[in-house]
């Protein structure tokens, strides 16, 4: 799989500087948790679920959540549970029946994950999943702390033991004792110190945003992003300093899910300029985005970018695409993690930038050069004339 591939390669070559790479479900965790990107998540009781995953693939879905936890009712998980075999079964036909046929036009099942209550649904599914577990790539795990993540994190290892392939965990930090000052340090000390101790299993860190504001009753409306909620963008900033470091310690840590996808009653003015789009003769899609509330989602993808996230938790299609042409790296940003990771700057030092618009500090900005080299693998490089106005123009219309 790759991103864009739903794209035809005409319009991608003209898009791209550098294409993305192609990857597996068996490609190294390091890629795979950059290559998450929208993470779309869908309820397991659906029952054509089957069908719904090989549609949002060829849409450009990469990754997706079938969830047997808060999207669905208590009295709902035996059926879901049922329902996800019997639509693994489905899926696994259907690439067999594809690969008999050989059309031509294949489309990858994308990374599969299932988010669980309890950690002996882990073990159980596995097992009733049988050879069809050879496209589950991981479990998402709620709530997680360090006591309640580590009997998850014991039954994940027992579940690979069983079926013999790798499986990762993405846990997801949203319990109140994160949430609350009192407990929030223990809490973070005690996660980074499980995950730690499961580091080649644990792909990514998710946020539940909706967790913590439910915890003091709150919603943000679709003016503001979560970093407008004091509360949550401080959370956000603790849960970065201690497991999002780049000394090697930390982890992926994904963005928030963004709550809106049917147009609403605005109180704000659109926060997405003009001029991108008249630029790429767009109009008509910057006034669909802000119709559809879509403009606050663009937002809050850049301000997660800048506070150390990467990806985002999506509940509607509509999302995954502006996620996706947001996490292409730009032409500037390759020239200068280019010229900051050269050999000949091992030393350090300063160099203006190939554009001459700043100041590349070769030390202080090496990790930063990293990252975004590692973006570019996944998400490609942009040509030096192509925005993102472009990149999500052509993937709606892919």
């Amino acid at each position: 799989m790759r991103h864009f591939g739903h794209i035809p390669s005409a319009t991608r070559s003209g898009l791209f500087h550098s294409e993305p790479a192609d990857f597996t479900a068996d490609s190294p965790a390091r890629t795979l948790a950059v290559a998450l990107g929208a993470t779309l998540y869908s309820p397991a009781t659906r029952p054509r679920l089957a069908d719904d995953i090989r549609k949002q693939a060829a849409r450009g879905v990469v990754s997706m959540v079938l969830c047997l936890e808060d999207s669905i009712s208590d009295a709902d998980v035996e059926a879901g549970e049922s329902n996800l075999v019997r639509q693994f079964a489905d899926l696994a036909a259907g690439a067999e029946a594809q690969d008999r046929t050989d059309t031509g036009t294949v489309v990858d099942v994308p990374l599969l994950f299932i988010r669980v209550r309890d950690p002996r649904q882990i073990t159980d599914l596995v097992a009733r999943l049988g050879e069809t577990v050879r496209l589950l790539s991981g479990f998402v795990l709620p709530k997680f702390t360090e006591t309640r993540g580590r009997a998850f994190l014991e039954a994940l290892a027992q579940a690979e033991r069983t079926c013999g392939r790798r499986l990762f965990a993405m846990p997801v930090l949203e319990s109140p004792e994160l949430l609350h000052l009192e407990t929030r340090a223990e809490t973070l000390a005690g996660i980074a110190s499980i995950t730690d101790k499961y580091r080649d299993r644990v792909l990514a860190l998710r946020l539940g945003v909706t967790d913590f504001c439910s915890a003091y009753g709150l919603r943000r409306s679709p003016d503001m992003t979560a970093y407008d909620v004091k509360i949550v963008a401080n959370v956000i900033a603790d849960v970065v300093n201690v497991l999002g470091r780049s000394d090697g310690t930390g982890f992926t840590v994904t963005g928030p899910v963004w709550e809106y996808f049917r147009p609403g009653e605005r109180m704000f003015k659109p926060q997405l300029r003009r001029s991108p789009f008249l630029e790429g003769r767009a109009e008509d899609l910057r006034t669909a985005l802000i119709e559809h509330d879509l403009d606050g989602l663009l937002r809050e993808i850049e301000l997660d970018r800048a506070n150390g996230l990467l990806g985002k938790t999506c509940i509607h299609p509509t999302h995954v695409v502006p996620v996706h042409a947001l996490s292409v790296v730009s032409h500037e940003e390759w020239s200068d993690a280019q010229d900051i990771l050269r050999p000949e700057q091992g030393g350090g030092g300063v160099l203006r930038s190939a554009y001459t618009n700043k100041m590349n500090e070769v030390k202080p900005h090496r990790a930063w050069a990293e990252r975004i080299l590692l973006r570019a693998e996944v998400f490609g490089v942009a040509r030096e004339d192509v925005g993102f106005v472009d990149l999500l123009t052509a993937g709606l219309a892919g």
